[in-house]
């Protein structure tokens, strides 16, 4: 698909190109070589076929499939020409049409699919090892099972899910998991599929089959995102929707009336709305570089024509609303264990843990100057913590009720729970300590949800979290979000945004790799930063710096291009409709009025330039 767009960008340039140079030609002949009359028409004729025969049969193709856009007008006026024998009145609506369609190609720049970049990162073959004294061997991808051990060499990527259970070393996750730092490996530790090695050797036990680890599943529920995608009407069409059924009515009733079949042409010639085919794709154009100066990358332009008329904006929480950092805040340590040695105890194994929570606990044990233990026996279990032998003492660390159910005083231990992040600390099977973390909401969080009805027209704002219900609900008062939804899956998000979607406009903002599908499925998904190339490619914006700022003045830059784009198509439009009304009265020849319409044309396109002015200010809210 993305072939054929190329294809047809390059072709409608060469048409383009071809009617300039044949218009040329026409005149020089005209100059120097007045008879006979066919050979001055002959570069015409050349620009007609070579260039009005494929536009013309394009727009067939979209008629028979139901198509109705604003350019099949200037089909139309194309057709009329070489039967009435005005052919360069014919060749300045092949120019007009084919460069206004390059433009917009131009303005869209098809990107690469989020699924070709998922699965260019994912090998085609395992190293597995048939024993451990023999070398390992390279096998198809689908040939896994589960058991097989496998090696993953330096800087490869883990073909599928597995649990290490030999080497030591380290793994980006940060493709899968939106975390910008490097998670530690050793026997017993958690592999996931998409995951980069580092620089040492490690040989994994396969836990589930290729098709079915977590990688796999993300590109299944993208594929599945993206046969669902909003198809969104184009402004020009919706425009074009009443302006061509005006222009042909008002056409033949000229050519009715006077029965002269050339006030029929001119009436086409003259509506032909290149102010919809050209002035729209250049404020298009001008947005998008506006908002590359502002870090703001839009990857669909479209985006910027719907945003104003979305009226449900859905939050991620972790790096959206909050800074995606969490803190230590307070610790519960028990009688018989000092702080220190919880702390060096706990850090110590969440070295080892991709839990968003190991980071704030590692963090906190080096800030108290305590030396990292070795650790084995790493195990991380769904619904049973993280557990290993660390200095000869077995660590686990869990939830409230994991804690409850290996040492049930803990029950009793705990101090009551508050809203926030926590974990609790066992030590040989007994309650040793509770940890709490805050993770800070954004400074301008707060202010810019409280402006987006008053100022946007977002009638609805939801929080969409995989974290628990306590902390989601905690950040949401402060912020001031009217709908929570907590403790959700990737697919139920997609879910979530997919239903939302149906109702009406959706504005996803996210960040992570688990929020792709969501992105993909609203009208507009925006992501934050670059930790994920496939967070990037399944959204329609990027916030490069990762600012809650950002997000208004990408707001702000679409209302702008909208009301501008308006200001353009529609002004075009009445000034054709005025100068239909003077060709329908026979006052305009075809070329005139083809002519007529290419100084509409600048007119409006430069009205459209100042999209690209920067404005004194993009943001109207105070942080």
């Amino acid at each position: 698909m993305a072939a054929e767009r190329r294809w047809y960008a390059t072709a409608e340039g060469a048409i383009a190109l071809g009617a300039v140079i044949a218009i040329a030609l026409h005149l020089v002949l005209a100059s120097f070589l007045p008879d006979p009359a066919w050979i001055r028409q002959l570069p015409l004729w050349f620009a007609l076929a070579g260039g009005g025969g494929p536009l013309v049969f394009g727009l067939v193709r979209k008629l028979l499939r139901a198509e109705f856009g604003s350019d099949l007008l200037a089909g139309l006026s194309i057709c009329v020409s070489v039967v009435l024998g005005e052919y360069l009145a014919g060749t300045l609506v092949v120019l007009m049409l084919s460069g206004g369609e390059t433009l917009e190609n131009y303005a869209v720049r098809s990107a690469s699919s989020v699924l070709r970049a998922l699965a260019k990162r994912m090998p085609t073959v395992a190293h597995r090892l048939p024993d451990p004294e023999s070398p390992f061997e390279d096998v198809p991808l689908e040939s896994i099972a589960i058991g097989d051990r496998l090696v993953i060499l330096p800087h490869e990527v883990a073909p599928v899910d597995g649990t290490v259970v030999a080497g030591h070393g380290v793994m980006d996750e940060s493709y899968l998991t939106g975390e910008p730092y490097r998670m530690s490996k050793t026997p017993g530790s958690q592999v996931l599929s998409g995951a980069i090695n580092g620089e040492s050797a490690l040989t994994i036990r396969a836990d589930r089959r290729a098709e079915e680890s977590r990688y796999a599943r993300i590109m299944q529920v993208m594929r599945t995102s993206e046969e669902h995608r909003p198809q969104i009407r184009r402004l020009a069409d919706r425009l074009g929707a009443f302006y061509t059924p005006l222009a042909v009515a008002v056409a033949a009733i000229a050519w009715m009336v006077s029965g002269d079949p050339i006030r029929f042409l001119a009436v086409l010639v003259v509506a032909t709305p290149c102010p919809l085919l050209i002035a729209i794709p250049v404020a298009v154009i001008g947005s998008i570089s506006l908002a590359a100066k502002r870090a703001i990358i839009i990857r669909n332009p479209s985006a910027l024509e719907v945003v104003d008329t979305c009226r449900t904006m859905i939050f991620d929480k972790t790096g959206t609303l909050t800074y995606g950092e969490p803190t230590l805040s307070a610790e519960f340590v028990s009688p018989d264990l000092k702080r220190e040695r919880l702390l060096q105890l706990a850090g110590s194994v969440e070295r080892y843990s991709k839990h968003p929570l190991a980071k704030a606990v590692v963090l906190a044990a080096d800030a108290a100057h305590v030396t990292a233990l070795p650790v084995s026996e790493i195990s991380e279990r769904p619904g049973e913590g993280l557990t290993g032998t660390v200095d000869g003492r077995r660590v686990r660390i869990t939830n409230r009720k994991g804690a409850a159910k290996v040492d049930p005083r803990a029950a009793e231990l705990l101090p009551a729970a508050s809203a926030g992040l926590e974990c609790v600390v066992l030590v040989d099977d007994r309650y040793a300590g509770l940890l709490q973390f805050r993770d800070a909401p954004r400074k301008a969080s707060a202010s810019f949800v409280r402006h987006l009805g008053p100022r946007h027209h977002i009638a609805r704002t939801m929080l969409v979290s995989g974290d628990r219900e306590s902390e989601v609900k905690y950040l949401a008062e402060l912020v001031g979000i009217d709908q929570v939804l907590a403790g959700q899956s990737p697919e139920q998000k997609l879910e979530i945004v997919r239903r939302e979607t149906l109702e009406g406009g959706t504005v996803f903002v996210g960040d992570g790799i688990n929020d792709a599908p969501a992105l993909t499925a609203a009208t507009v998904g925006i992501a934050f930063g670059q930790n994920s190339d496939v967070t990037t490619e399944a959204a329609d914006i990027v916030i490069m710096d990762s600012s809650i700022e950002k997000v208004d003045e990408f707001l702000h830059i679409g209302r702008r291009m909208r009301r501008i784009a308006l200001q353009s198509a529609v002004g075009g439009m009445a000034a054709s409709i005025v100068a239909m009304g003077i060709a329908a009265a026979g006052l305009l020849h075809p070329v005139g009025g083809a002519i007529v319409q290419e100084v509409i044309d600048v007119v409006a396109v430069l009205n459209a330039l100042r999209v690209a002015i920067v404005p004194s200010s993009l943001r109207d809210f105070e942080p």
